[in-house]
């Protein structure tokens, strides 16, 4: 059984990832923290394997943590949850042994193919007989499969979609279509899919007659 101490300021997103990794085969939770500090004494008092760390935290970087957890001796794993997309800070972190990140907001199919990969990867024992098999081995950890798109959804449509909404206060299905030369269908399916999957939300928005208006929006969290 793999032991992970959830890292996350947010109770709300704490106890979501507390529940995701309940529910994957082979972990269990052995303490949940809400800051640097409760981290600490939770190492302190639960051996753990893998840390699930959300790398904004009240009193602290998580960086900053580990960095310090290193220097104690503390030699777990850890699993970056966080909206940083500095690259700086990924190398860094993979320097300090984070050998998954994963991006907010997410879904549990995204966390548990991480956690699953890991596991595997933990799996690997033995001398490898050459080069291709030790690739083999990091490859399971570093080269996760893309999620499948939904039958007759595009990735360069999905991407082109997804850089009209972020850059938008809110934005309907017709203007995405004018937008990017395609029809308010289309746009339409590729933002009901960024919908299912947690990366926007959907708000009928009224007008003076006719039928109300959806608006999208990208969802946005501060950690």
């Amino acid at each position: 059984m793999i032991r992970v101490l959830v890292v996350e300021d947010d109770p709300v997103a704490a106890d979501a990832h507390r529940l995701y990794v309940g529910r994957v085969p082979g972990f269990e939770v052995a303490a949940v923290a809400h800051s640097r500090a409760e981290a600490v004494r939770a190492l302190d008092r639960t051996p753990v394997d893998l840390l699930l760390l959300d790398l904004y935290l009240p009193d602290g970087h998580g960086l900053h943590l580990l960095r310090s957890l290193r220097a104690a001796g503390h030699s777990a794993d850890v699993i970056a949850v966080t909206s940083a997309r500095d690259l700086s800070v990924v190398r860094e972190g993979v320097s300090l042994g984070v050998v998954q990140y994963v991006l907010k907001p997410f879904t549990f199919a995204t966390l548990r193919d991480r956690l699953v990969r890991y596991a595997e990867f933990r799996t690997a024992a033995g001398e490898a007989s050459g080069q291709d098999e030790v690739d083999r081995a990091l490859g399971v950890l570093r080269a996760p499969q893309p999620n499948r798109l939904p039958k007759g959804l595009s990735a360069p449509t999905l991407e082109a979609v997804t850089r009209v909404l972020r850059a938008s206060d809110g934005v309907t299905a017709a203007a995405t279509g004018t937008e990017l030369g395609i029809s308010r269908i289309t746009a339409r399916r590729y933002l009901e899919h960024l919908v299912t999957t947690g990366r926007a939300v959907r708000k009928p928005q009224y007008g003076q007659v006719g039928r109300p208006e959806l608006h999208y929006r990208w969802v946005t969290r501060g950690h």
